[in-house]
Protein backbone atom coordinates (compact mmCIF):
# COMPACT_ATOMS: atom_id res chain seq x y z
CA UNK A 1 0.00 0.00 0.00
CA UNK A 2 1.44 3.29 -0.98
CA UNK A 3 0.96 6.29 0.67
CA UNK A 4 -1.49 8.92 -0.20
CA UNK A 5 -1.77 12.63 -0.16
CA UNK A 6 -4.61 12.22 2.26
CA UNK A 7 -2.24 9.74 4.48
CA UNK A 8 0.24 12.37 4.52
CA UNK A 9 -1.85 15.32 5.57
CA UNK A 10 -3.34 13.50 8.14
CA UNK A 11 -0.16 12.79 9.71
CA UNK A 12 1.23 16.54 9.15
CA UNK A 13 -1.72 17.67 10.59
CA UNK A 14 -1.53 14.91 14.14
CA UNK A 15 2.37 16.05 14.65
CA UNK A 16 1.24 19.98 13.69
CA UNK A 17 -1.39 19.31 16.39
CA UNK A 18 0.96 17.19 18.77
CA UNK A 19 3.33 20.44 18.61
CA UNK A 20 0.96 23.14 19.25
CA UNK A 21 -0.35 21.37 22.24
CA UNK A 22 2.21 22.14 24.60
CA UNK A 23 2.83 17.88 26.00
CA UNK A 24 4.24 17.58 28.86
CA UNK A 25 8.05 16.73 29.52
CA UNK A 26 8.85 13.14 27.98
CA UNK A 27 9.98 10.78 31.26
CA UNK A 28 13.82 10.19 29.89
CA UNK A 29 14.00 14.28 30.10
CA UNK A 30 12.65 14.45 33.68
CA UNK A 31 15.15 11.82 34.00
CA UNK A 32 17.87 13.83 32.82
CA UNK A 33 17.16 17.00 34.66
CA UNK A 34 16.91 15.89 38.11
CA UNK A 35 16.42 18.51 40.79
CA UNK A 36 16.21 21.84 39.27
CA UNK A 37 15.87 23.94 42.67
CA UNK A 38 17.45 26.98 42.45
CA UNK A 39 18.17 27.00 38.30
CA UNK A 40 16.85 29.63 36.36
CA UNK A 41 15.41 27.62 33.38
CA UNK A 42 14.21 29.66 29.94
CA UNK A 43 11.82 27.02 27.96
CA UNK A 44 11.39 27.30 23.92
CA UNK A 45 8.09 27.35 22.15
CA UNK A 46 6.45 25.83 25.05
CA UNK A 47 3.07 25.60 24.18
CA UNK A 48 -0.38 25.74 26.55
CA UNK A 49 2.52 25.36 29.16
CA UNK A 50 1.81 21.86 31.36
CA UNK A 51 6.16 20.92 30.73
CA UNK A 52 6.55 24.31 31.80
CA UNK A 53 4.65 23.71 35.42
CA UNK A 54 6.48 20.47 35.43
CA UNK A 55 10.55 22.02 35.18
CA UNK A 56 9.01 24.42 37.87
CA UNK A 57 8.05 21.57 39.85
CA UNK A 58 11.03 19.85 39.69
CA UNK A 59 12.66 23.20 41.54
CA UNK A 60 13.13 25.88 38.71
CA UNK A 61 12.15 29.61 38.29
CA UNK A 62 10.82 29.39 34.84
CA UNK A 63 10.69 31.80 32.01
CA UNK A 64 8.70 30.33 29.17
CA UNK A 65 8.58 31.55 25.56
CA UNK A 66 5.29 30.58 22.73
CA UNK A 67 4.19 32.89 19.58
CA UNK A 68 0.58 31.62 20.33
CA UNK A 69 -0.48 34.46 22.37
CA UNK A 70 -3.82 32.19 22.22
CA UNK A 71 -1.97 29.13 24.52
CA UNK A 72 -0.06 31.67 26.67
CA UNK A 73 -3.27 33.77 28.04
CA UNK A 74 -4.35 29.88 29.38
CA UNK A 75 -1.37 29.31 30.70
CA UNK A 76 -0.90 32.70 32.63
CA UNK A 77 -4.28 31.64 33.88
CA UNK A 78 -3.39 28.21 35.19
CA UNK A 79 0.34 28.68 36.37
CA UNK A 80 0.72 32.47 37.26
CA UNK A 81 4.07 31.99 39.36
CA UNK A 82 5.76 31.53 36.03
CA UNK A 83 7.03 34.11 33.16
CA UNK A 84 5.14 33.87 29.90
CA UNK A 85 6.55 36.07 26.99
CA UNK A 86 5.50 35.68 23.51
CA UNK A 87 8.35 35.13 21.44
CA UNK A 88 9.71 33.13 18.64
CA UNK A 89 12.95 30.45 19.63
CA UNK A 90 14.82 32.13 17.01
CA UNK A 91 14.28 35.82 17.27
CA UNK A 92 14.75 35.85 22.01
CA UNK A 93 13.81 39.59 23.10
CA UNK A 94 16.90 41.34 23.77
CA UNK A 95 16.04 40.86 27.87
CA UNK A 96 16.21 37.04 27.15
CA UNK A 97 20.08 37.21 25.67
CA UNK A 98 21.84 38.58 28.83
CA UNK A 99 23.41 35.13 29.77
CA UNK A 100 21.48 34.53 32.75
CA UNK A 101 20.23 31.23 32.82
CA UNK A 102 21.11 28.41 34.08
CA UNK A 103 19.35 26.01 31.46
CA UNK A 104 17.47 26.36 28.74
CA UNK A 105 15.26 23.51 26.97
CA UNK A 106 14.25 22.75 23.44
CA UNK A 107 11.58 20.60 23.25
CA UNK A 108 10.18 18.77 20.55
CA UNK A 109 9.00 20.36 17.85
CA UNK A 110 10.84 23.44 17.89
CA UNK A 111 13.96 22.48 15.42
CA UNK A 112 11.13 21.38 12.86
CA UNK A 113 10.12 25.39 12.91
CA UNK A 114 12.76 26.83 12.27
CA UNK A 115 14.28 28.64 9.51
CA UNK A 116 17.50 29.38 11.10
CA UNK A 117 19.81 27.02 13.04
CA UNK A 118 22.36 29.95 13.42
CA UNK A 119 19.72 32.20 14.78
CA UNK A 120 18.54 29.31 17.55
CA UNK A 121 21.87 28.57 18.42
CA UNK A 122 23.04 32.31 18.97
CA UNK A 123 20.00 32.78 20.86
CA UNK A 124 20.09 29.63 22.99
CA UNK A 125 23.89 30.97 23.73
CA UNK A 126 22.88 34.65 24.53
CA UNK A 127 20.66 33.28 27.11
CA UNK A 128 23.12 31.00 29.26
CA UNK A 129 25.38 31.88 32.05
CA UNK A 130 28.82 30.82 32.44
CA UNK A 131 28.96 27.16 31.89
CA UNK A 132 25.05 26.98 31.53
CA UNK A 133 23.74 24.43 29.02
CA UNK A 134 21.23 23.30 26.68
CA UNK A 135 19.16 19.74 26.87
CA UNK A 136 17.09 19.19 23.29
CA UNK A 137 14.66 16.84 22.63
CA UNK A 138 13.26 16.66 19.69
CA UNK A 139 11.59 14.79 16.51
CA UNK A 140 14.79 13.16 15.25
CA UNK A 141 15.63 14.71 11.30
CA UNK A 142 15.29 11.15 9.76
CA UNK A 143 12.04 10.76 10.78
CA UNK A 144 10.39 13.97 9.68
CA UNK A 145 11.66 12.52 6.46
CA UNK A 146 8.77 9.36 6.11
CA UNK A 147 5.35 9.63 6.63
CA UNK A 148 3.09 8.00 8.99
CA UNK A 149 3.08 4.66 7.11
CA UNK A 150 6.90 4.82 7.85
CA UNK A 151 7.47 5.49 4.03
CA UNK A 152 10.35 8.02 2.56
CA UNK A 153 9.05 10.88 1.48
CA UNK A 154 11.77 13.34 1.51
CA UNK A 155 15.35 13.61 0.88
CA UNK A 156 17.23 13.74 4.33
CA UNK A 157 20.06 15.80 2.16
CA UNK A 158 17.48 18.63 0.86
CA UNK A 159 17.97 21.87 1.35
CA UNK A 160 15.95 22.80 4.58
CA UNK A 161 16.33 19.69 6.55
CA UNK A 162 17.83 20.12 9.71
CA UNK A 163 20.34 17.47 9.92
CA UNK A 164 21.93 16.53 13.06
CA UNK A 165 25.42 17.64 11.73
CA UNK A 166 23.94 20.70 10.70
CA UNK A 167 22.67 21.24 14.49
CA UNK A 168 25.64 20.48 16.14
CA UNK A 169 27.69 22.54 13.92
CA UNK A 170 25.00 25.48 14.39
CA UNK A 171 25.97 24.92 18.67
CA UNK A 172 29.78 24.87 17.55
CA UNK A 173 29.77 28.12 16.14
CA UNK A 174 27.48 29.87 19.03
CA UNK A 175 30.08 28.50 21.49
CA UNK A 176 28.39 25.82 22.92
CA UNK A 177 30.40 22.14 22.92
CA UNK A 178 27.88 19.55 22.30
CA UNK A 179 28.68 16.91 25.09
CA UNK A 180 26.02 13.75 24.86
CA UNK A 181 23.85 13.15 21.57
CA UNK A 182 21.33 10.18 21.92
CA UNK A 183 18.56 8.42 19.10
CA UNK A 184 15.67 6.58 20.08
CA UNK A 185 13.05 4.77 18.64
CA UNK A 186 10.07 6.37 20.80
CA UNK A 187 8.76 9.61 20.17
CA UNK A 188 8.10 11.87 23.11
CA UNK A 189 4.75 10.26 24.18
CA UNK A 190 6.37 7.32 24.89
CA UNK A 191 4.69 5.39 21.48
CA UNK A 192 7.42 3.37 19.95
CA UNK A 193 8.43 3.59 15.79
CA UNK A 194 9.52 1.18 13.29
CA UNK A 195 13.42 0.53 15.09
CA UNK A 196 14.78 1.17 11.32
CA UNK A 197 14.06 4.88 11.92
CA UNK A 198 14.50 6.83 14.75
CA UNK A 199 12.00 8.64 16.23
CA UNK A 200 13.59 11.63 18.06
CA UNK A 201 17.16 12.86 19.91
CA UNK A 202 18.09 13.98 23.05
CA UNK A 203 21.10 16.57 22.81
CA UNK A 204 23.06 18.15 25.88
CA UNK A 205 25.26 21.26 25.32
CA UNK A 206 27.11 23.39 27.76
CA UNK A 207 28.09 26.87 27.07
CA UNK A 208 32.16 26.99 26.83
Amino acid sequence: MEPTDANRRMFDETRRRRVVSGATLPQIVRQTLGDLAKKSVLHLHCGSGEGSAELAELGATVTAIEPDEALLDKARDRWPSILWIAADAQSLPANLRRGRFDLVYSPEGVIERLADLDAWANGVASALDTHGELLAFDDHPVALCVDGLQRWHRDYFEDGIARLGRIVTALAHAGLGVEALEEYPVDASGRRHDRRVPASFMLYARKA
